[in-house]
């Protein structure tokens, strides 16, 4: 069994947008080098400042240098029938494969991480870094940040690995789609394996330590598992992937939970890979004020998290209709909803179905009742309930609790105690913060399944 040990300088970190500078290819049959392959490449692209300090490879050496499509055919050759070894595998495999796809060449090589074959043999380490592991186990590391320098030395550190790696772990590594080809390099393979097929809400974290991204599944390990299936060249995939060093989970009842889950977590985190809900907010809501001439007035606007919003909507389509409801039920004056804009009720241009309440010889007083009947109907009707479904054991039951119209939170119970009353079940739940996203989600659910629907007083 040969492997190709690989190193790559680029312009960038990532591969459908950024150039291979440099490339080396060793060949080895892991204890000895049986032959070795360097050259500079033209990116055919501006190589950025803080790359050029880093490399040391200035634009005027590459000037004379072939394009890496002049360089594919032998690339191919060399990488051929081999395992794919590097120090951090999936970022130079992805830019080769990518850069072999663009010349016609397919790329299905299995890969070996140094990183992770380290991590296994010499557990326990600080860091795993190249240089760091060079200089502790007294590996020479010249001419570092150059593609033929970091391949000599990841060589022998690989030559080391193979001959301390009594348990033949880098054979179980490269068997099939082993996941330890496509995990991060910093990721222990043991964390995933903790993973349960339950649903609940997972969490990856940087190396310092913070969330920097949240996830819902309906089944963790599946789900956690997918993130690395498909290691693609962009630069958000990249980014994501060299930014993981620890993931946990908390697994939860029900599909529901982990999404209510995750979308608390997210609004609490706010972490860097996290998008789309990032930008979420509810778009309408429905207001109440006061104008000049004393009208107590309803009114569907924007959105103001500063303001005391009586309900609110995701389409202004939504809220109007509701609007009309509650002046229909309540004889409120279209024009003063904002519905009727161009009704003028005092001069006899009725809005349609205007009562008249609002031009009445009694002024605002006998309409603004009819508008705090409205507001108090609001108030009692929004839906008090719990929606009880299984639990996370056979001898549990879940409850998520909303109280006039707003998400309280969640918990769990024994099945032979449940709660019978509004204060019994707040006693229980863990709160969490209201939003439409959660609340769009519980009432969609209710409607749904009527049969998990406990009406509450």
């Amino acid at each position: 069994m040969l492997f190709a040990i690989v190193d790559i300088e680029t312009t960038g970190g990532h591969a459908a947008a950024a150039g291979i500078t440099e490339i080396a290819i060793i060949t080895s049959d892991g204890q000895e080098v049986l032959n070795s392959w360097k050259s500079l490449v033209n990116p055919l692209q501006p190589i950025p400042g803080f790359i050029q300090q880093l490399t040391g490879i200035k634009p005027e050496m590459l000037a004379g240098a072939p394009s890496f499509a002049e360089l594919a055919a032998h690339v191919h050759t060399l990488l051929q029938d081999k395992i794919f070894v590097a120090h951090n595998v999936n970022f130079d495999y992805s830019f080769i494969k990518y850069q072999l796809a663009q010349c016609g060449f397919d790329l299905h090589n299995r890969k070996l991480c140094t990183v992770r074959l380290a991590r296994k043999v010499f557990p326990g380490l600080r860091r795993y870094s190249l240089g760091p592991l060079c200089h502790l186990l007294g590996i020479p590391h010249e001419d570092q940040h150059r593609a033929y320098g970091d391949a000599a030395a990841t060589s022998l550190l690989f030559s080391k690995l193979f001959e301390a790696d009594t348990e033949k772990h880098w054979a179980a590594m490269i068997k099939g789609r082993n996941r330890e080809q496509y995990l991060p390099p910093n990721l222990p393979v043991e964390q995933l394996d903790n993973l349960p097929e339950t649903p609940g809400v997972y969490y990856f974290y940087n190396a310092k330590g913070q969330v920097i991204y949240v996830g819902k599944a309906l089944n963790l390990l599946k789900r956690v598992k997918g993130h690395f299936a498909n290691n693609k060249g962009s630069k958000q995939k990249a980014d994501f992937l060299r930014d993981i060093y620890r993931l946990s989970f908390r697994n939860t009842a029900t599909e529901l939970m982990a999404q209510i889950l995750e979308s608390t977590e997210i609004r609490k985190l706010w972490p860097i890979h996290n998008r789309s809900q990032r930008g979420f907010h509810p778009k309408y809501a429905l207001y109440s004020y006061k104008d000049r001439q004393g009208f107590l007035r309803l009114g569907i606007e924007r959105h103001n998290p500063r303001l005391n919003a009586l309900h609110s909507f995701n389409t202004i389509a939504e809220g109007q209709e509701w609007l009309r409801l509650l002046s229909d039920r309540f004889q409120l004056c279209l024009r003063l909803c904002g519905l009727a804009k161009g009704a003028n009720c005092a001069q006899g241009n009725f809005a349609e179905g205007c009562p008249g309440l609002c031009c009445s010889s009694d002024g605002p007083e006998r309409y603004n009742v009819q508008v705090q009947q409205a507001m108090q109907w609001i108030a009692q009707n929004l839906p008090t309930l719990a929606l009880i479904d299984i639990g996370r054991t056979p001898g549990e039951s879940s409850c998520i609790l909303m109280e006039a119209g707003a998400f309280k939170g969640m918990g769990y119970f024994n099945k032979v105690g449940m709660p019978v009353d509004l204060e019994a079940f707040k006693a229980l739940i863990e709160p969490m913060s209201d939003n439409d996203f959660i609340r769009g989600h519980i009432l969609r659910e209710a409607d749904r399944f009527p049969e998990k629907r406990l009406i509450l007083k």
